[in-house]
């Protein structure tokens, strides 16, 4: 009993010890609890954009610089889409510049759900068949490099472009030829192609309204022995000879005319707007002029860090159309998320997305400020006169450029749309 007691005042009298001792100081080496972390937006699926363009053949050069820009665009510039909770992918299709390609490439893409725009293409003889797949299922297409006039003539809601138009180019260069480079008459090629032929047809009509005279209208397919249209040339001696073709097949043609003694000044539309031109054909074309609806990158104000960007990324200069295909795809990213947003954070439709891009406004590109107007043409667009100043293909960036002009596409009328089979 006598030791309970005592216990029982040891612990008393350790309670009061315990009661009155200081409180104890925290560890100041203590972390802070850290903060919660922002979650992952959940992935609601993917958006795809398909670039269509040739990536194999003669035309290469020129499509893989459009597969490219778009490639750039949306690894640039694809956050805004993902932090809405989707996935964006590209995905590249090759038309060999081929219409029957580009229009089975059309009904494979089309059947994908995901793909909700097509950046292309490079020829207007391809993207005008496989448009008429793209407009049944409602998926837009902004072109960076299609110049004939029924890419937007036949009134689609899904076809646009960033670039000018042939109508207008081919004035541009009849005017050139006729009003500075002061001739009087001129030999007309062409490829036979929708883009080649109707350029042609252009500089034609308006060089004849100007006062000169064409000399010859001859249309060719030939890619390699140009002997009997160079000796049909030398018999009627022209001052200019107008090529409304590409690069591979007037590259050749060009060389041979040189060779064979012809002293015409050459002149060409953006199908010869390639360092490729100069790999074939080399000195013949020192000298020559052609009119583009791209002039190269160096060009633009804003084309800087775009062109920076690019060399990093594929060990090479941007081609011409890369920058104009790297504007198509911000316009169709910005378009997108538009839309997303208006559904309410989900997947929108493809006609909104088409619709969307055809409401662009005064969209800041890096080669210039983009308005579609109601058929998809640009309100207004550059339009270029550029000298080559070496055969040598790495100096293909420095071609002078002659003359900067921005025009308006003409209105649309019965009669345009009638050329272009709509009734």
């Amino acid at each position: 009993m006598k030791f309970s007691r005592i216990l029982m005042a040891l612990t008393v009298f350790s309670l009061l010890l315990a009661a009155c001792a200081p409180a104890a100081t925290p560890t100041p080496t203590q972390a802070p609890a850290a903060p919660a972390a922002t979650p992952t937006p959940a992935v609601k699926g993917t958006i795809k954009i398909a670039t269509q363009s040739p990536l194999s053949g003669g035309q290469a050069a020129l499509g893989e610089g459009i597969k490219n820009g778009a490639q750039l665009a949306i690894e640039q510039l694809k956050g805004p889409i993902e932090a809405l909770g989707f996935k964006v992918e590209l995905v590249p299709f090759d038309d060999q510049a081929k219409p029957d390609v580009g229009v089975a490439n059309a009904k494979q893409l089309v059947n994908d759900p995901d793909i909700l725009a097509v950046i292309g293409h490079l020829n207007s003889g391809v993207a005008i068949p496989a448009s008429e797949t793209y407009k049944d299922y409602d998926l837009v297409m902004v072109s960076p490099a299609n110049t004939n006039p029924c890419i937007t003539d036949r009134g689609y809601l899904v076809t646009n472009r960033v670039c000018g138009r042939d109508d207008v180019q081919g004035a541009v260069a009849a005017e050139f030829a006729f009003n500075e480079l002061k001739v009087k008459t001129a030999f007309v090629i062409h490829d036979k192609t929708t883009y080649g032929q109707g350029v042609a047809e252009f500089f034609k009509k308006r060089f004849e309204e100007l006062g000169g005279q064409v000399l010859g209208f001859e249309g060719t397919e030939e890619k390699a022995n140009f002997d009997p249209l160079i000796t049909a040339i030398q018999a009627v001696n022209p001052e200019l000879i107008f090529f409304g073709g590409i690069y591979d097949q007037a590259g050749v043609f060009f060389k041979q005319a040189r060779e064979k003694g012809v002293k015409a000044i050459f002149l060409g539309p953006d199908g010869m707007d390639s360092s490729e031109l100069a790999k074939i054909a080399g000195d013949a074309v020192v000298g020559m002029y052609y009119t583009t609806v791209a002039a190269p990158p160096t060009v633009y104000e804003g084309a800087k860090k775009f062109i920076e960007d690019y060399k990093a990324k594929f060990g090479r200069d941007p081609e011409p159309f890369s920058a104009q295909a790297y504007d198509a795809t911000a316009i169709v990213l910005k378009a997108i998320e538009a839309a997303i947003q208006e559904a309410g954070g989900q997947k929108p439709s493809r006609r909104a997305v088409a619709e969307k891009v055809r409401a662009t406004k005064d969209f800041q590109g890096i080669t210039g400020v983009i308005t579609f107007d109601e058929r998809g043409d640009p309100v207004k667009a550059k339009y270029f006169v550029i000298k080559v100043v070496s055969g040598e293909p790495e100096d293909w960036g420095k071609n002078e450029l002659v003359k900067t002009l921005e025009l308006e596409p003409p209105p649309l009328t019965p009669e345009l749309k009638a050329a272009c089979g709509v009734k």
